[in-house]
């Protein structure tokens, strides 16, 4: 029953003019990031987080999820119509759904594309809500050793699985610890690695590092590639898909919307790579496993409700444990902080409405997406024709506005320049991005919470064993860590000889 009143409650918040005016504007900006092939959810959420300052938090958050589900709706678009994704995570769609749209069935895949999109993020947003309190009464019983441990794994879990390789991300995760700890010691009031720079005293800004490391890297990564894209040229017709089309896409939409929630709760997994599982369990579930590849529009249902319901998932540990999920969900917890607030379970007992409001924003914004994109095809097929060397000078352009304009301080356009090369680098030697992001951000609670569970044993460093919770936390992290060691061995093992 308190479930359904926090719910009504959400609605109130959520169905006020502004808030759902802001929600149109996110999920349309959203499908707009998904349909530009290159651009990237993380990149389109760091460029547009300037853009909610001096919102309300509980209007800014609404917008900044509408732009992260909604992308994963407009993946599908340049996946069918291209064979290329917009967003990684609509790699799978690719394999049937360009199949479709050459064998003159782009609209009933494209249309599926949304329908299953929509239950399962439906389906996400219904499991959020019920899962939410349960985590939120486990979370209130930590103290600062469980958060350390948590926090510890969710450094290395996310930044290990962010990439194609461990010990890269882990370096990425490190990196951005380092820069965690520049600026004034909360506990001794001393400056740290500022070196005699004022701007520095407050840290390194985390949107003018964001904006560099996502938004300048993408340009210049995207600028150096011949990037000549074959649109499909047929008339798109018969959007609604068929009868037989629903009785082969109903059990996909299904298992696709469980395993991408499942996937999606787990640190680091993303929707990605819920997407290639769902469609790798449809492929074996089938009794024609062959026709996939071929231009099944079960290939085309499971990957998408696996993308969308992975979204939803990475929300959890976001807002009930103020772990971010995925690199998005890192980009919003610091968009978080940046509006003063500290995801968490204090966060359902301080700030009901922007909890509850971001809950059933998702219900109408998941309903909006389904009505925008069926009728505005024909407008995201026009847009996919913008030439690169227009689309790249107007990101640039809101980079440079939107870092300027927050404090209106050179300083942090030039920090958002120099993380645009590393940015760059960093793809170039293959390093993934967003563990920089989640160590900038997880790295000062981390240290905030070690010291305070060492002040309160009074220096006793056994506290973090000695509780059972923080213990079975560190050991997880721990077995993590050695997990390339002991496939490195098995590895060897199987080689030997013997």
């Amino acid at each position: 029953m308190d479930v359904l009143q926090n719910l009504l409650y959400g609605f109130q918040v959520a169905t006020t003019p502004v808030n759902l005016f802001y929600c149109f504007i996110g999920v349309f900006f959203g499908t707009l990031v998904g349909v530009l092939p290159g651009l990237g959810t993380v990149t389109g959420v760091a460029i547009l987080i300037p853009l909610t300052f001096g919102m309300n938090p509980t209007t800014a958050i609404i917008m900044l999820a509408g732009i992260y589900y909604g992308a994963q709706y407009g993946g599908s678009t340049t996946a069918i119509l291209l064979n290329l994704p917009g967003e990684s995570t609509s790699v799978m769609t690719c394999l049937d759904g360009y199949q479709m749209a050459r064998q003159g069935r782009a609209g009933p895949a494209l249309g599926m594309a949304a329908f299953a999109s929509f239950i399962a993020g439906t389906f996400s947003v219904v499991m959020l809500m019920l899962l939410a309190r349960p985590l939120v009464n486990l979370a209130l019983r930590f103290g600062p050793a469980e958060y350390t441990a948590l926090m510890l794994l969710a450094l290395s879990t996310i930044g290990g699985l962010l990439g194609e390789s461990v010990v890269k991300g882990l370096i990425s995760a490190a990196l951005g610890l380092i820069l965690g700890t520049v600026g004034t010691d909360a506990l001794t009031g001393v400056a740290r690695f500022t070196y005699g720079q004022p701007k520095l005293l407050d840290g390194v800004s985390f949107l003018a590092v964001t904006v560099g490391l996502f938004g300048v890297s993408e340009v210049l990564e995207n600028a150096e590639q011949s990037l000549r894209r074959e649109v499909y040229g047929g008339k798109i017709r018969g959007l609604l898909p068929g009868l037989s089309d629903w009785a082969a896409s109903k059990l996909a939409i299904v298992r696709g919307s469980v395993i991408g929630f499942a996937v999606g709760i787990l640190p680091g997994a993303g929707a990605t790579a819920a997407a290639m599982l769902a469609y790798l369990a449809e492929k074996k579930a089938s009794r024609q496993p062959e026709r996939f590849g071929r231009g099944a529009i079960e290939g085309v249902a499971a990957p998408e409700a696996a993308n969308n319901a992975a979204a939803g998932g990475a929300m959890v540990p976001l807002l009930t444990l103020g772990i971010p999920g995925s690199g998005t969900t890192a980009v919003m917890l610091g968009a978080l902080m940046l509006y003063g607030l500290r995801p968490g379970p204090q966060l359902f007992e301080k700030n009901p409405d922007l909890v509850w409001g971001l809950i059933a924003s998702m219900y109408i914004g998941n309903a909006m997406l389904l009505i925008l994109n069926l009728p505005l095809i024909g407008l995201w097929v026009r847009i996919i024709r913008i030439p690169y060397p227009v689309l790249f000078p107007l990101i640039l352009f809101f980079a440079f506005i939107g870092t300027y304009a927050v404090d209106n301080d050179i300083f942090d356009v030039y920090v958002m320049l120099v993380f645009g090369v590393v940015g760059y680098l960093l793809r170039k030697l293959r390093f993934p991005e967003a563990p920089v992001i989640l160590g900038l951000v997880l790295g000062p609670m981390l240290e905030d919470q070690m010291r305070r569970a060492l002040t309160l044993s009074l220096g006793d460093v056994t506290v973090f064993f000695t509780r059972p919770v923080s213990a079975a936390l560190l050991s997880l992290t721990a077995i993590y860590w050695l997990l390339p060691a002991l496939r490195w061995g098995w590895a060897r093992w199987r080689l030997s000889p013997e």
